[in-house]
């Protein structure tokens, strides 16, 4: 597997990222290994919120969330995927598969041993995220869901999706900062915009970035389709508390937050919300208000 590596020197004087670097290796699953980047925040005997991201961003979605959570005393565990940010980039496109970013993710999991988690996961960082849930349930406390979902194909995905896929593979120049930009309500920065671009130095990083829109499962008979369907039985059937917190402004996930609140046995009862003011990448907008959220469901269901 031809693999790229980001050079440390885009990442230098990022905005409000003042987090030390950590790095595991994981099974490239063809003999080799991946050298995969994760913050560590607050302190290690905590409990750990576990802060996934999705596409095209990286753990700097999550800049100014972390020193909240940290100063009411969380840890806090922000990986970023294969293919982002400062972790390891395959190269071709081929690469990447749903499966294998559960299983990268998965790795992660099993060398750290967190226990007692709090998934927070947002976009594809609940494609993976709520697998590794139904796949090890034991290691986590509560699921916050925001702006995500766990598609069986079964259902059409609706307009908006399809849309930004077409985007997704028609623009010529894939910019991640303009597209976070243009999914969130109070815009970023040009030095937000920049990080967000840091870890592509040129077209050839964004393979992962690339492929990740059509990787979503959106007919009944995609690869990935059965094994979500599987996780589905399994969540179906745990009483982990859930907890919904979706952006009014986020056309493409629009209402899904009604299926885990149908779903998911722990959802009953508890105070779902709607962000107003938020777009797709709540963390932006909402990011004081989505930790704020997540602090009071740790306390309350502790």
């Amino acid at each position: 597997m031809k693999v790229l590596r980001t050079p440390d020197a885009r990442f230098e004087g990022l905005a409000d990222y003042p987090f030390a670097p950590n790095y595991v290796d994981v099974d490239d699953t063809e003999g080799g290994a991946l050298r995969v980047h994760y913050l560590d925040e607050g302190p290690r005997a905590a409990a750990p919120v576990l802060a996934m991201h999705g596409e095209p961003t990286w753990s700097y979605l999550y800049r100014h969330m972390i020193p909240r959570l940290t100063a009411a005393g969380h840890r806090v565990i922000a990986p970023d995927l294969v293919g982002f940010g400062k972790s390891d980039k395959p190269a071709e496109r081929g690469d990447y598969t749903y499966q294998r970013h559960v299983f990268w993710m998965g790795e992660l999991l099993r060398k750290l041993d967190p226990r007692n988690i709090t998934l927070l996961c947002q976009d594809w960082g609940g494609l993976i995220g709520l697998r590794l849930w139904a796949e090890m349930p034991e290691r986590f406390a509560r699921i916050v869901v925001a702006n995500t979902a766990l598609p069986t194909g079964d259902q059409p995905m609706g307009e908006a999706f399809a849309s930004w896929r077409a985007f997704s593979q028609d623009v010529p120049d894939f910019r991640a900062g303009r597209i976070v930009h243009g999914g969130t309500v109070s815009k970023l920065t040009d030095a937000e915009v920049a990080a967000y671009d840091a870890p592509f130095p040129d077209e050839s990083y964004k393979a992962g970035a690339r492929q990740f829109p059509m990787l979503v499962p959106d007919r009944p008979d995609d690869p990935a389709s059965e094994a979500n369907r599987q996780a589905w039985q399994v969540i179906r059937g745990l009483d982990t508390p859930v907890l919904t917190a979706f952006g009014a402004d986020d056309r493409v996930m629009a209402g899904i937050d009604r299926v885990f609140q149908k779903l998911c046995p722990g959802a009953a009862g508890q105070p779902h919300v709607v962000l107003p003011n938020a777009g797709h990448f709540l963390q932006e907008d909402v990011g004081g208000e989505l930790a704020a959220l997540t602090i009071e469901f740790i306390a309350r269901t502790a």
